[in-house]
């Protein structure tokens, strides 16, 4: 506990909590305190100006960072018998229709990271709606994981497209990256997620929309970045 208070405290005095830093500023920063025993995830926290309890001013999108997010995705499928070797090819772990939604009311596991499903098998997708949902998993045509081209989907998801939205206290989480990789990527990661997150936008909010944005290492302290 001693050296982990120790590593903490040298990592505070590196950032001055009083400063907003410039992007590419704050990414070198951040990198120099992700000195855990192991390789950390760069994480982006951005706080926008919404009632989070209102469902019009929900941000909610997806954005392709140019560079992934170094984490390798397990994703299911839920695809018609025609559809399982065009999911399979395109790299999803776990391929199937009624029986594998079937399995899942019975087990409740889930063991992937990301749904995706044909249109046809949404109304079927009711029944386990409760237990991915929880869970985040649900496929939505929002969140691009629903359509016909299930070949496609999947292999966006796996060039580093990923989701986002707001949480309850109105605060948007991503990680764009790991903490080894370079600065460059970092910052063109963050570009795309803050772009997409302002085209997010929802209509009825008027003025100020970001309010802070602020990037930290795994365990590392919180560094206030302008955009």
């Amino acid at each position: 506990m001693a050296k982990l208070a120790k590593r903490v405290k040298a990592n505070n005095e590196l950032v001055d909590e009083n400063k907003v830093y410039s992007a590419q500023e704050a990414i070198e920063l951040a990198k120099k305190t992700a000195n855990t025993k192991f390789v950390g995830s760069m994480e982006v926290h951005i706080r926008v100006n919404i009632d989070a309890k209102k469902t019009d001013q929900t941000v909610r999108g997806t954005v392709s960072l140019p560079h992934g997010t170094g984490k390798t995705k397990r994703v299911a499928a839920f695809v018609t018998e025609a559809k399982e070797d065009e999911a399979k090819k395109a790299g999803a772990v776990i391929v199937g229709g009624e029986e594998l939604i079937k399995q899942i009311k019975e087990t409740e596991k889930t063991d992937f990271d990301v749904a995706v499903a044909e249109p046809a098998l949404m109304p079927k997708l009711a029944q386990i709606a409760r237990i991915l949902g929880t869970k985040g998993l649900m496929p939505n045509p929002k969140t691009g994981t629903v359509g016909a081209n299930i070949g496609e989907l999947i292999k966006e998801i796996a060039g580093g497209k990923v989701n986002f939205k707001n949480d309850e206290s109105a605060n948007i989480h991503q990680i764009i990256g790991k903490t080894n990789f370079e600065s460059k990527a970092l910052l063109e990661n963050l570009k795309a997620l803050y772009e997409a997150v302002v085209q997010a936008k929802p209509t009825i909010i008027k003025g100020q929309y970001v309010l802070n944005l602020s990037i930290n290492s795994t365990m590392g302290p919180g560094i206030r970045v302008k955009m």
